[in-house]
């Protein structure tokens, strides 16, 4: 992108418009840690899908000018802007975060002409081989202790460093690894750790785009897009929570979700009949081993058409649900995208009547193939569509269903990829596919989430596979179609504590894996990973081995009642993280570097994560592992199930058997934890026990009816616990507009179980 000298600029309030000799360039202020930069192309500016409110601070700036360089003051950044629009910026102190890239791009390996038709010619793909440059696109200088964190649930580990990706939700089938370059989500924020200081960044562009993170060199990063503009947000703060938080600020945080959704839940695709689930159902109850939510996959609508019930499989509208709902258990039903192309369906008649789905470039009804045959794709962008989508939940709503779980929504199709050009719309501005694609899951999710919350009056429980930056406030996601390897287990950690740091709180992988086939020890160690993962939910695809515990023999039913009725003891905290989330944006799983980023132990861990900033969690991730060396950092912590105290800074050798899941809490910490129980709302949750961990410190828990939004009118409690170096506890009422537990009690650490 050409700009050439800087002529001039113009203040209004806390926004500059530079004027480059072949460009332009807007800079506005939103607060003192957060700017907001956009290059001033022949584009019209597009609105943001997921900044979608004003936001802006007043903040105190200066502007003076230096010859060629123009320098912006906040309390917190220096910001200088020179030719060809090089920009810098620095924190207050001058401590440099990111710079532009002075240089020429240069290829990582001068591939030759004959070479790369070589490599071509035995079926391999060249793309990334060749250096290309895109429409859109900026160069970022890298340092060589530079740490790269964020863009949601990319493949691989923890730190992205000296890799590259891309964003263009995508459904692959195939076994994922650390290669790859596209999953089902598209969340273009990115979190620097430098040696000396950090700073995130969020590209707020739809369109196809691609990061390398100094795999081409070790020189410099660059973002790429196929179209669009160059916007993006640059996000201070000074620590890594600081940034995470500026960036929900922007993008909105996850809400509260009701306290049943952080149940353990059952799934399969392939349950195929009502006698399937029941059976499923009844077997839980009878082993005992807690449950809250059972998913119906495609299988329970009719001809796979959307919003229809196949009566001869699953009995009469409502009669399963009923019979779910009486032993304790949640229905979440699958829907997907893809409207069958059929006369006299009611969703193809309404939305060919209303004109609400995708047309080809000559305006004609554009169609594709997936699961129910011929099928058109609504038009999400718009919001009629999203109305007329939302209001049709109203059936599903009164047939008792909790939850809907949108797949398929990238959009995925099996005649070939939807063409770039096919039409949609964002709300009223006709554009296409090629901006939309990356947004179609997010609008989609949009629409159940608004219609869910109107239909009951409850916080929607919203599942989506496909999304974009700021869906957190919608829906939650999961993994998308992993596999029961060992590889995309230790796959589990790196990618939801990603997913935490890029706003996704609520979030989890199909525990047991998808594809493929399950062993007994795969499942186990799924299973206690998993445990503390905000999403719990054992997921698996016709045609592979069951994954309920009992098809793996009494060693696995014994694990997964162990570790099952752990999260159901742990929900009072779970719940806390959320609460406390939904106002700060951290999340409720989180990488070690999140809280000791200067800790250079924790910067590529990718085998243990932290609950909030109590508790460390340490699963084994290895086949045949019957040991851990676990990694704690600085401070005293506690070994969950002995009670021994250990000095942090170092690495321990953990005994693991296969029940064994190591778990560590902080000194001083105190856990809220509830007696365990079948299914959330089995009984009344009237008695709070505090897991007390030796040493000071105060902890504060919300209460409330954990399904509405009355807490947002004052209706909830919240406690302070505090303890003294003597090992006393006091409790505070911070809030009190709620009933209160009937008994709070202290249980010292020790042996790992309570109540």
């Amino acid at each position: 992108m050409k700009y050439g000298r800087l002529i001039s600029y113009t203040q209004d309030g806390q926004q500059l418009e530079l004027a480059f000799e072949e460009n332009g360039v807007l800079l506005e202020v939103l607060k003192e840690d957060v700017v907001h930069i956009r290059v001033r192309d022949d584009l019209p500016p597009c609105r943001s899908k997921a900044v979608e409110e004003k936001k802006s601070v007043p903040t105190e700036i200066s502007v003076s000018r230096d010859g060629q360089q123009l320098c912006v003051t906040t309390p917190a950044l220096k910001i200088r802007i020179g030719d060809d629009f090089r920009m810098d910026i620095s924190g207050a102190d001058e401590t440099p975060l990111l710079k532009d890239y002075c240089g020429e791009r240069t290829a990582a390996a001068a591939i030759g002409e004959k070479e790369l038709k070589q490599i071509a010619a035995e079926g391999h793909d060249i793309t990334n081989l060749k250096e290309k440059n895109y429409p859109v696109q900026t160069v970022k200088a890298l340092d060589p202790d530079d740490a790269f964190y964020g863009l949601g649930d990319k493949t691989g580990f923890l730190n992205k460093r000296n890799y590259e990706y891309e964003n263009w939700n995508t459904d692959n089938p195939q076994a994922h690894n650390e290669d790859f370059h596209a999953l089902y989500k598209s969340i273009p924020f990115l979190i620097c750790k430098k040696k000396t200081g950090a700073y995130g960044l969020f590209f707020d562009n739809t369109f196809h785009s691609y990061l390398n993170l100094g795999k081409e060199s070790p020189e410099y990063f660059y973002y790429g897009a196929d179209g669009g503009s160059l916007d993006y947000y640059f996000l201070g703060g000074g620590t890594l929570p600081q940034i995470v938080s500026n960036y929900t600020w922007l993008t909105g945080t996850t809400p509260l979700p009701q306290l049943w959704t952080l149940g353990y839940q059952q799934s399969r695709w392939g349950y195929v009949c009502a006698k399937d689930i029941r059976e499923v159902a009844e077997k839980y109850r009878s082993l005992q081993i807690p449950c809250d939510v059972i998913h119906l996959d495609i299988d329970y609508m009719e001809d796979y058409k959307v919003f229809t019930w196949d009566e001869a499989e699953y009995g009469k509208p409502g009669e399963l649900f009923a019979e779910l709902k009486a032993g304790g258990y949640k229905a979440v039903t699958i829907l997907d995208p893809g409207t069958k192309l059929e006369p006299g369906y009611f969703m193809y008649e309404e939305g060919m009547k209303n004109g609400y789905f995708a047309k080809d470039k000559d305006g004609n009804l554009y169609v594709n193939v997936v699961w129910p045959g011929e099928a058109n794709y609504p038009d999400f962008g718009r919001k009629e569509v999203r109305d007329w989508w939302g209001g049709h939940h109203k059936a599903l709503v009164d047939m008792g269903v909790s939850g809907i779980w949108n797949d398929m929504n990238e959009p995925a199709s099996f005649r070939g990829p939807l063409p770039l050009d096919v039409v949609f719309h964002d709300e009223e501005r006709e554009t296409d596919h090629a901006e939309m694609h990356n947004v179609y899951g997010h609008f989609m999710a949009k629409a159940t989430f608004e219609a869910l919350k109107e239909q009951t009056g409850k916080r929607p429980f919203v599942i989506t596979r496909a999304c974009y930056a700021g869906t957190q406030k919608y829906s939650t996601v999961w993994t998308g179609d992993n596999q029961s390897l060992w590889s995309h287990l230790q796959m589990m950690v790196p990618q939801l504590c990603n997913l935490g740091m890029s706003g996704f709180s609520f979030c989890g992988t199909d525990v047991g894996g998808f594809g493929a086939d399950a062993t007994p020890e795969l499942l186990c160690r799924w299973v206690e990973a998993a445990c503390f993962s905000p999403l719990f939910r054992n997921h698996s695809a016709m045609g592979t081995r069951r994954q309920e515990p009992w098809q793996f023999g009494e060693e696995v039913i014994a694990v997964s009642r162990k570790y099952i009725e752990l999260r159901y003891r742990f929900l009072p905290y779970l719940y806390d993280l959320f609460y406390q989330g939904e106002r700060t944006g951290l999340p409720v799983m989180r990488p070690l570097v999140l809280h000791y980023e200067d800790d250079p132990n924790v910067r590529d861990l990718n085998g243990e994560f932290m609950v909030g900033e109590q508790m460390i969690a340490a699963p084994v991730l290895e086949q045949g592992a019957v040991k851990k060396i676990v990694y704690l950092p600085e401070g005293i912590w506690y070994d969950f199930w002995t009670g021994e105290k250990i000095a942090g800074g170092r690495h321990i050798l953990r005994d693991a058997p296969l029940d064994c899941c190591p778990i560590y809490l902080k000194a001083g910490s105190i856990i809220p934890m509830y007696a365990p129980v079948q299914y959330v709302g089995e009984k009344p949750y009237d008695t709070l026990y505090l897991l007390i961990v030796p040493g000071e410190g105060s902890y504060e828990h919300f209460q409330d009816n954990g399904t509405d939004y009355a807490y947002r009118q004052g209706e909830y409690n919240s406690y302070r616990f505090t303890q003294d170096r003597e090992g006393n506890i006091t409790t505070e009422m911070l809030h009190h507009q709620y009933p209160e537990y009937q008994n709070i009690i202290p249980e010292p650490l020790g042996n790992g179980c309570i109540c």
